[in-house]
Parts: structure tokens; sequence; C-alpha cells
């Protein structure tokens, strides 16, 4: 069945804007380069349908929550155990601090290999983390926004953030 007309002037003002962002967010989520295509390719599937019938009035948070569904759903399909995480172990943590760097050569390199530890200890976060700091830190959305997003109480979402930054900060070595 082809998409209408109007679904399809739809469908290009909201699903090719975001596709990057979609990608990145399934990314994160899944950990793999062909499963985000997988998870972007199901989202504007799903998106293309959807419009046929529905006006969006948040088109980035929107294409963003469908993204996030898909790859959660590609997730419990293939890892079942990875939904079950239990976000509260990361409350012992520590805060992640900011890092300050100028241009010289040795620190270009110590800022590369704080960057490979950076993406394996955020790979290591729980995936209610992983999702959350996704969110707000790659894609810009606003807390509330992300509680949409994620369908999770503000509290959740702010909750999940200072975790995700603790984990991310206790697995990186730094200290409070």
């Amino acid at each position: 069945m082809a998409a209408s007309e109007l679904a399809r002037r739809r469908f290009d003002a909201v699903v090719p804007p975001n596709l990057d962002a979609a990608w990145s967010l399934a990314k994160a989520l899944t950990g793999s380069r062909a499963d985000a295509e997988d998870v972007v390719q199901d989202a504007a599937m799903r998106a293309l349908a959807a419009l046929e019938t529905h006006e969006i009035e948040h088109p980035r948070a929107w294409f963003l929550t469908l993204t996030r569904n898909c790859a959660l759903t590609l997730l419990k399909r293939r890892r079942p155990d990875v939904l079950g995480e239990d976000v509260e172990d990361m409350e012992r943590a520590g805060a992640l601090a900011a890092c300050d760097l100028s241009a010289n050569a040795e620190q270009a390199a110590i800022a590369a290999d704080d960057a490979a530890r950076l993406r394996t200890c955020f790979a290591a976060l729980p995936l209610a983390l992983r999702e959350a700091l996704a969110l707000r830190v790659l894609q810009g959305l606003a807390y509330k926004e992300i509680a949409a997003a994620i369908g999770a109480p503000l509290g959740t979402v702010m909750s999940r953030l200072a975790r995700a930054r603790a984990g991310l900060a206790a697995c990186m070595g730094e200290k409070d």
C-alpha cells in the first residue's frame, strides 16, 4: 500500500531532518552501527505509517521516541536480559568533572585516550542510563522532553542523568 501524498510531505518534514539524531540515539542504545541502521529504518517506516493519519506537534521528540521504542524492541528481541538492568546500582558512584584541555600534542593524546575510555564507559552503563544521557547530551533534549520520550516522570529523568554521570565518573576513575 503506497503512502498518501500528505503522509509523504509530513514524512519529508519530520524524518530526514532528524535522521542523524535518530541514528546517534540508536547507536548509543544498541552499541552497534548495523543495529542502529536497522532501528532507524524501522522507525522511519513506522513514522511513514503513523504520519498517514497524524500530524506531529513536536517532530524531533516524536521521531526520537519512535527510534527509542524501536531500539528497545530490537534489544528485547535479541538480548532480553539487557532491559532488566537495575539503574539503582549506580548510586554509589562519584560525580563527573568537566575537562579543560589546551591544544598541545601531549594533551591531545590524553584527550583521545579519554574519549576512547569515555565511549567504553558509556557503553557499560545500564540501558536506562545510556538512553537518558544520550537524549540529553547527544540530542540536546530538555528534561521534560526526555521524560515524554521515555515515558517516565521528570524526577526519574533527573535521577537517571545523575546516576549516568556518576557512573561515567566512577568508570573513568574520577573522584569527588
